[in-house]
């Protein structure tokens, strides 16, 4: 293609072009009355117009544009790259259209660049407040209650360990934040290495129901299997990390489910996968707040989840533990109605 041509044969052509055109000028300037020299001196003056015009083109093509053009392309290669590269542009390949492809996607590369770190950028600040507010809330609390043991209430003894108690409690509630986000952390730098074993996820989800007895009964919630339930459920996956998922989601149904409800979890065959399913009939959720649910320190009902205690990281770590096992979770709900989470586990 003409567009596509490398340097040697832009200077090939044009030589050729200029030949042609000095010989044709030569052939009419000899018609029109000048003395025709021998035919060997003509096609002798020819070839060295097109020798010199041949080097005179390829040394311009060289000193002015191919330099310039192989230092671009070198520029533009090692930005793509932190490893350094030995391939490299020779003046016998379509370099023009090869730097151009390669600013194009250099271009591009680029653009999606900046608007990934302005979108990290945005995150980054909307997370440094999230924790800066989560952690003043407690910081704040057990300043006030030793403030007021200091300044007298130590001797008091209606309020003395009622301050002091309320105080362990929010000083437990920074320790759990303070966890919760060093989980996340090797979560997502991967330092955490996954035990993966088999076992079956049934018997898991009986065991998390036994542990959270005591909650369900302070609301009078039923936690129960689903119906068909009643076989084996092997999967191959980290079973405490799974358990810490479970934990969650089944806690946070108790959490915002409605005083003598239901919490149950399903299992289903899907081929290759098990997906467990986690439902409720509590109070739901709005479909605006769904897509953010999974977001760190996002609360639906921000008065009533601190109330209601937790680090609001809970969720946050239930998805980072299923990416870590290359799997995904889903959740729908219908306001008042009830929430159903579910996610997959690879069979075993």
């Amino acid at each position: 293609m003409v567009k596509n041509l490398t340097p040697r044969q832009i200077s090939l052509i044009t030589s050729i072009a200029l030949t042609i055109l000095l010989s044709i000028l030569g052939s009419l300037y000899f018609l029109f009355g000048a003395s025709i020299p021998d035919f060997f001196v003509i096609i002798l003056a020819i070839i060295c117009i097109f020798i010199l015009s041949y080097i005179l083109i390829s040394f311009m093509l060289e000193r002015y544009i191919y330099r310039k053009v192989k230092l671009i392309y070198k520029i533009i290669h090692k930005s793509k790259t932190s490893v350094q590269n030995k391939e490299d542009i020779t003046k016998d390949e379509h370099i023009l259209q090869r730097v151009s492809d390669e600013v194009k996607l250099w271009a591009e590369s680029q653009e999606k660049e900046i608007e990934s770190l302005k979108k990290l950028e945005k995150y980054r600040r909307g997370f440094l407040g999230n924790v800066s507010h989560e952690l003043k809330t407690p910081i704040f609390t057990i300043q006030g209650y030793i403030h007021t043991l200091i300044d007298g209430g130590l001797q008091d003894e209606e309020i003395n360990m009622k301050y002091l108690q309320k105080a362990a409690s929010n000083a437990e509630r920074l320790q759990s934040i303070v966890d919760d986000l060093e989980v996340i952390s090797h979560l997502e730098t991967g330092s955490i290495a996954l035990d993966i074993t088999e076992f079956d996820i049934r018997d898991l989800a009986k065991d998390v129901i036994s542990d959270v007895q005591f909650q369900a009964a302070a609301k009078n919630i039923t936690v129960e299997l689903k119906d068909g339930a009643d076989k084996a459920f092997n999967v191959r996956a980290d079973r405490d990390n799974i358990t810490q998922v479970l934990n969650n989601l089944v806690i946070n149904s108790i959490k915002y489910g409605r005083s003598d409800g239901r919490t149950k979890i399903g299992f289903y065959d899907m081929d290759k996968f098990v997906l467990i399913e986690v439902s409720d009939n509590g109070i739901g959720i709005e479909e605006k707040h769904l897509k953010h649910l999974f977001d760190r320190f996002y609360r639906v009902d921000k008065s009533r989840s601190r109330t209601m205690g937790g680090s609001g990281l809970g969720l946050a770590i239930v998805k980072h533990i299923l990416e870590a096992h290359n799997q995904t979770i889903n959740v729908r709900s219908t306001l008042g109605q009830g929430s159903t989470f579910g996610f997959t586990l690879a069979k075993a």
